[in-house]
């Protein structure tokens, strides 16, 4: 799936037909012409295609001419205008056969939104986010769309989940697509966010490129912090900024904790070193310090210099630092100064604070050292971040009290009229890239404002997750965190759910080692049945997008734990729907899909492989594809890792069902770990040098938990290299050893606690 490919599809009769499709980023122009194939050496395009006349043929510009071709009546030659000065990573062309939509954005820019044949009905949501978004872009960097057209296409084999090629942007078909009967709503929030993704690198990209792909975060960390934005600005009823936190926040944060992360700003010498930073640092971590710094900016100023940048770089390429310096000149702030803590050097500080209440006044102590997932961080020279903080007390939990910025090992700061009884909280709206640790009697006064929810939401969140990495790094007993997940009865807000989902997995999988595994499962039935029973299984009238999300994860996570109720409502909830009586809504399929395979046996499986044939749309297939890995008997496992390599699975999605496979259980992991080694060289071929084989492999090895298997997991690559994925692999093997370790800490007190919870259940 790179250079210049072909792309396998089905017509609606069942036939299997080609297109011809291009992914150049980062280095793989020069698969199909001859090039300088670097970004800072820009040229301008003239693109002709010599294509079957009843094939559509489009290139990053509008077409200018199309004629007969001289020797074949069959064949056409269409030829596009000049495209502007331009990267050769971003030319693009397409030939197939596709449907399409399109409209006008107010500003007069042709948008085409082109579908598989007889699915042009499926392009239209994309349409009218594409159609918002290019005038909101337009506006806030204040420099107008430069091309007359674009078009956003779907390519049924990709890799990728899009990519921002210059007036013709391709997409998976999940990420583009969607049916208003059969499309959920996390599906609806995904297209929205990848079109709003993608758009934005028609400016902070295209228009001005980075000069090396050592500034690859630039583009990346950027268009993933302003999808965001423009996703707030177009349904702000997603409460978008909140799931920012839990989706790309804590897990920049989760991988950079580790001694084999890497700083944002990564030196690039060979092309398998470019494939390997497209990871969490440079989309999340870069996505996360650049909402930290427009916070600290303001947004005025920020899109102040974002036009000194983009008006001032145009058709030119750009390092990182030039980016500060309009930034500094709009601001007026020490932009670079605190910026290179932050990209330099990898990692992010923990800060502990401590409070001590003076007559009317709080006095804080603050000091910064490097978080570390191993524990607390032992070395001569801890680097040093200049941190910008916000505080705020329970006297108005939605606005900061003091802003200051933490530039030293230590701090103290004294807050005027603070009551002995107000609580007092760091990183309002956790948009800070740092974790805090309080001491005792500060965290002791936190805790209610969870219960009672005066702390805003992604406060609450943020507290949870701060907790549960402290457990984790061996900081603070796990056992504190049950406790404090347990205060989450009365939260109604679907991010702070799906966050501590997030982590009861985690712990889940950790446990998955022990003896007392079912124990953990009655604790997640506990801690989830009551937001299960107020949510039911059926929308309630005025309930909106967030509503749908939470149930979906709700009743997945107690089917997934066996949750009696739950379980049997699915069963026949799923009979209805294999029978045609009441057919699933879209939100529901995969909670239910889960549940019934997970306590089901090989009829269970073989419907769902039945479902998966006879689904029309990828989304659905790709939902079940996901939870296969669910099912549990060790034949019945092996049956699914097999169907994983099949021709009924797109070759970008078999990373999913073996991923899901070692998600799924012990055995799971065992399996898929043993899949992979058995049939390496099949998927090496099929994904070398991608961020899909790392994918694969992250998703199918760490949740071990021994020691001696990160030493066969080393061994292994060593003696079946991917350098591509050498960074992941370390990575890998460092997270298996940090789950070894929390293991032989925890898991003793874990298991007492959990005992003695069901000796004496908690009283509501």
């Amino acid at each position: 799936m790179k250079g210049f490919y072909r792309s396998k599809y089905t017509t609606p009769s069942g036939e299997v037909r080609y297109a011809a499709v291009t992914q150049f980023e980062a280095t793989d122009a020069r698969r199909a012409f001859p090039c300088w194939d670097e970004p800072a050496i820009k040229a301008t395009f003239d693109i002709s295609l010599v294509v079957p006349k009843d094939r559509v043929a489009l290139s990053n510009m509008n077409v200018i001419d199309r004629k007969p071709y001289p020797d074949d009546e069959n064949v056409v030659e269409v030829k596009f205008a000049r495209t502007p000065v331009m990267s050769t990573y971003l030319v693009a062309f397409v030939v197939g056969e596709y449907d399409f939509v399109e409209t006008r954005s107010k500003d007069g820019v042709c948008v085409r939104v082109y579908t598989p044949v007889g699915k042009a009905e499926q392009g239209k949501f994309a349409l009218e986010v594409a159609a918002k978004t290019l005038p909101f872009y337009k506006d806030y960097f204040n420099v107008p769309y430069p091309l007359p057209k674009i078009d956003l296409i779907a390519i049924a084999d990709f890799a990728a989940g899009a990519m921002e090629n210059w007036g013709l942007v391709t997409y998976r078909e999940t990420a583009l697509l969607i049916d208003p009967k059969n499309s959920c709503s996390s599906s609806r929030q995904w297209v929205a966010l990848v079109v709003g993704h993608e758009l934005a690198h028609q400016w902070f990209g295209n228009l001005v490129t980075m000069e090396w792909w050592t500034h690859l975060w630039l583009n990346e960390g950027f268009a993933s912090w302003i999808e965001y934005l423009c996703v707030d600005h177009c349904f702000p009823e997603y409460d978008i900024w909140t799931q920012f936190v839990s989706a790309d926040y804590t897990r920049a944060q989760e991988l950079d904790a580790l001694d084999n992360s890497h700083p944002i700003e990564v030196s690039v010498g060979h092309p398998s070193e470019v494939d390997e930073i497209f990871d969490a640092i440079s989309y999340s971590k870069g996505a996360s310090v650049i909402r930290m710094l427009h916070d600290y900016i303001g947004d005025k100023d920020f899109k102040k210099g974002m036009n000194m940048y983009l008006t001032k770089f145009q058709q030119k390429n750009a390092a990182t630092e030039d980016l500060w310096e309009s930034l500094e000149n709009a601001s007026g702030k020490p932009i670079a100064a605190v910026m290179n803590t932050w990209t330099k050097q990898m990692g992010f500080p923990l800060i502990y604070v401590e409070a001590e209440q003076k007559e009317d006044d709080r006095l804080l102590r603050l000091s910064q050292r490097k978080f570390c997932a191993s524990g607390p961080y032992v070395g001569e020279d801890c680097p040093q971040w200049m941190v910008p903080i916000t505080i705020s007390t329970s006297e108005d939990s939605s606005h900061a009290k003091m802003k200051i910025l933490m530039d030293k090992p230590e701090m103290n700061v004294v807050l005027k009229d603070v009551k002995p009884d107000q609580w007092v909280k760091l990183n309002l709206g956790t948009v800070g890239f740092y974790r805090t640790q309080y001491s005792s009697a500060m965290l002791e006064s936190l805790l209610p404002g969870i219960r009672d929810l005066s702390l805003p939401p992604v406060d609450r969140l943020g507290l949870q997750n701060d907790l549960f990495s402290l457990a984790r790094a061996g900081i603070i007993s796990t056992v504190e965190v049950l406790k404090v997940m347990e205060a989450f009865v009365n939260e109604p807000n679907y991010t702070v759910w799906s966050d501590l989902s997030c982590n009861l997995g985690i712990l889940s999988t950790l446990l998955s080692h022990t003896d007392f595994y079912e124990e953990i499962q009655e604790f997640v039935k506990d801690v989830f049945s009551p937001i299960g029973e107020r949510l039911g299984w059926d929308p309630k009238p005025g309930e909106g997008h967030l509503d749908a999300l939470l149930r979906g994860l709700v009743l997945g996570k107690l089917g997934k734990a066996g949750h009696k109720a739950t379980l049997e409502e699915a069963r026949r909830r799923f009979k209805d729907h294999v029978e045609g009586k009441q057919i699933l809504s879209a939100d529901l399929r995969s909670p239910v899909y889960l549940t019934v395979l997970k306590h089901g046996d090989g009829t269970t499986l073989d419907i769902m492989l039945k479902l998966h044939k006879q689904a029309d749309m990828q989304e659905e297939k790709n939902r079940i594809e996901r939870v296969l890995g669910a099912t549990l008997s060790p034949e019945l496992i092996q049956k699914v890792l097999t169907f994983a390599l099949s021709e009924e699975v797109r070759p970008q999605d078999t990373v999913s069902v073996i991923g899901g496979v070692a998600g799924g259980s012990k055995h799971g992991r065992k399996a898929a770990w043993k899949f992979i080694k058995d049939n390496w060289e099949e998927l090496y071929n099929r994904y070398q040098g991608g961020f899909l084989i790392s994918r694969l492999i992250k998703l199918s090895v760490e949740g071990f938990a021994v020691d001696k298997m990160a030493g066969e997991v080393k061994a292994f690559f060593e003696s079946h290299p991917a350098p591509s994925a050498e960074r992941t692999i370390q990575q890998c093997c460092e997270n298996i050893l940090l789950n070894a370790a929390w293991l032989k800490r925890d898991a003793e007190s874990i298991h007492q606690y959990l005992l003695q919870r069901k000796a004496s259940p908690p009283t509501a």
